[in-house]
């Protein structure tokens, strides 16, 4: 296994790249401002008063005792975190599966993320391609794992007659 540094490699990679096990950390991280979530929660029409109305949020009768970050923002930024090491020189994403929140995130909070290698494998459509699959975590400025996802894109083979 291998641990990549982000500020050390060129935009993405391709297929020959990536080995199983191999975990690329990337960098930078992002502060996470109450701002961004608003922004963010009012362009999706993800308003949901947890995420924009602090009030609410210390008041509520649940877990939270202040505004706490919508879970697709923290998804999207590790998702952008991830393209200039992962699938910056992708094909095509191929989709994304098990998406896990895993412990809330708050404005203030620092973001940084980091994935891991499951599969490299050829194409069984497109000889001159292959796919691969990752895992993305995000952890916050604690070290505490928040959301967890994997993800699988095409890639185009180096050696391949294309």
């Amino acid at each position: 296994m291998s641990v990549f540094d982000a500020k050390d490699r060129r935009f993405g990679g391709d297929y020959e790249d990536f080995r199983v096990g191999d975990t690329y950390k990337h960098w930078p991280g992002k502060t996470i401002l109450e701002a961004d979530n608003h922004l963010f929660c009012l362009m999706t029409m993800a308003v949901h008063p947890l995420h924009i109305d602090s009030n609410f949020s210390a008041n509520a009768d649940g877990v939270f005792s202040r505004t706490v970050v919508v879970g697709s923002y923290v998804y999207s930024l590790l998702l952008g975190m991830s393209v200039p090491d992962m699938s910056g020189r992708a094909i095509a994403n191929l989709g994304t599966t098990d998406l896990r929140h895993l412990a809330p995130v708050y404005p203030g909070d620092t973001l940084y993320g980091e994935s891991e290698v499951l599969t490299v494998r050829m194409s069984r459509t497109r000889p001159d391609a292959g796919v691969l699959t990752f895992e993305t975590r995000g952890i916050n400025q604690d070290g505490v794992v928040v959301a967890r996802f994997t993800r699988s894109v095409l890639l185009k083979r180096r050696d391949s007659d294309g």
